[in-house]
């Protein structure tokens, strides 16, 4: 089962760079935000620890305000490296977690989702990328960058797939209020 196997005592979600600068040129911004709204909500709810990051803040802005109204902490680790896994910190936040699935999310797609995804893999995490919480500038690049990542052994998912993995069963407190939110 391994990589494959997602749930909430296993799992990190990250959020890379979707900033103020970046997403108003993403052509799917919304959705993307909104997704990544449904995973906020579910590790929330699940207590599933969430790491962001912002490249370059001082050029690019803070991450969205949807976004950082919806964490509980908002601490972004600031990057000036594409790849999350150059910045010190970053692996020292994600290995102290002691978990070994990350949901991933973020923007560009080809760029510092693919370059995280390649490093997270090397250090032994099973990544889910989150293809619908990910975007590029071209549709063609974040085709070709979630090909990429599943070929380097990233499991490429979809938000709800996600929800539901985590929530596992019907019927609970925790299903009804995530059903609510993708009806």
């Amino acid at each position: 089962m391994g990589k494959f196997f997602l749930n909430k005592d296993n799992a990190i979600l990250l959020i890379i760079d979707i900033q103020e600068r970046l997403a108003p040129v993403m052509k799917v911004r919304d959705s993307v935000v909104h997704n990544c709204l449904h995973l906020i909500e579910l590790a929330t709810t699940y207590t599933i620890p969430i790491v962001v990051t912002e490249q370059y803040p001082k050029g690019l802005g803070k991450t969205v305000g949807e976004i950082r109204d919806a964490l509980q902490d908002y601490s972004p680790i600031e990057k000036l490296t594409f790849s999350c896994c150059e910045e010190p910190t970053f692996l020292i936040e994600m290995k102290k977690t002691g978990r070994k699935s990350v949901i991933l999310t973020g923007m560009e797609a080809h760029v510092c989702v693919l370059q995280t995804c390649i490093g997270l893999i090397q250090e032994g995490f099973h990544v889910h990328l989150v293809k619908d919480a990910v975007c590029s500038r071209s549709k063609k690049n974040w085709e070709i960058s979630a090909e990429f990542m599943r070929d380097a052994g990233a499991v490429v998912t979809c938000t709800e797939t996600v929800l539901f993995q985590v929530l596992q069963i019907a019927g609970t407190e925790e299903f009804k209020a995530i059903s609510k939110r993708i009806k």
